[in-house]
C-alpha cells in the first residue's frame, strides 16, 4: 500500500512539473508573439511619412512610432533630465524640453547629453532657439517614457520630479511625447538622437522549445523510474 502511495506521489510531482513546463512554454511563446507583433508595428509605423498634429484622429495609440511634424517654440525654462542614460559606455542624461504649439504643450526628447566631469558640473545641454521652429519627431506614448528616476533642471536651478512639474508650474501637457529627429534650425538637431529600439524577436521562441524539452525529460524520467521500480 505504501509503495502504491509513493508511486502515486511521484506521478503527481511529475505531472505538476510537466504542467509547469507547459505553462512556461506557453508564456514564452506568447511573449515572442507579442514582441514580434510590436517589432512589425514599429517597423511599419516608423516608415510612414510624417503626419501633422491636426490630422491625428481617433485613438492616439494608433499613431505611436509615427513621424509627426510640429511648428512652435521650445521653452527652455522647462526642461527635464532623465538620469542613468548611457551612450558608448559614457554616463549622461536624456534631455526633455517643453515645446509649445497651437496653444498646446508637449515634452520633446532631444536625445542624450554627456554628464559633467563631476557631480558639481552641470551637463552641456542642447542649444535652444526660442523662436518659431519646425520639428519632426516620432510620437511616443507617455507610458513608454524611459523608466528611471527623474529630476527637472530649470534656469532658476530648481529640481522637481517630473510627476510634480506640471502641477507646480501650472502646465497642462499632452498625454504623449516626441522623440526629436530633426529641426528646421540645424543647430538644434540632437547630437545623439533617440534611436529606434532594436527590432529583434529575442530568445522567447527558443525558451519555449526549451521548456517543452524539459517537459519531455520529466515524462521520460518518470517512465524510467516506473520501469526500474
Amino acid at each position: 500500500m505504501e509503495k502504491e502511495q509513493y508511486a502515486f506521489l511521484k506521478t503527481l510531482v511529475a505531472t505538476s512539473l510537466v504542467l509547469l513546463c507547459l505553462w512556461a512554454a506557453q508564456w514564452q511563446y506568447q511573449r515572442g508573439v507579442d514582441r514580434h507583433a510590436r517589432n512589425v508595428l514599429i517597423a511599419e509605423q516608423s516608415q510612414l511619412p510624417p503626419i501633422e498634429f491636426k490630422n491625428l484622429l481617433g485613438n492616439i495609440a494608433d499613431y505611436e512610432w509615427r513621424k509627426i511634424s510640429l511648428r512652435g517654440s521650445f521653452d527652455d525654462k522647462n526642461q527635464i533630465l532623465l538620469r542613468n542614460r548611457y551612450h558608448d559606455g559614457m554616463y549622461g542624461f536624456e534631455q526633455l524640453t517643453l515645446f509649445v504649439f497651437d496653444e498646446r504643450k508637449i515634452w520633446v526628447d532631444r536625445g542624450w547629453v554627456k554628464a559633467g566631469s563631476d557631480a558639481t558640473v552641470p551637463p552641456q545641454l542642447q542649444p535652444t532657439n526660442q523662436g518659431l521652429i519646425s520639428i519632426d519627431g516620432r510620437l511616443r506614448l507617455d507610458s513608454s517614457l524611459p523608466r528611471g528616476k527623474f529630476f527637472a533642471v530649470a534656469n532658476d536651478s530648481e529640481r522637481n520630479l517630473v510627476s510634480q512639474l506640471d502641477a507646480r508650474r501650472g502646465i497642462q501637457t499632452e498625454k504623449f511625447y516626441i522623440d526629436l529627429i530633426s529641426a528646421s534650425d540645424d543647430s538644434m538637431n540632437p547630437d545623439v538622437p533617440v534611436e529606434l529600439p532594436e527590432l529583434s524577436d529575442g530568445p522567447h521562441m527558443a525558451y519555449a522549445l526549451q521548456w517543452l524539452f524539459f517537459a519531455g525529460l520529466v515524462i521520460y524520467g518518470r517512465r524510467l523510474i516506473r520501469k526500474s521500480a
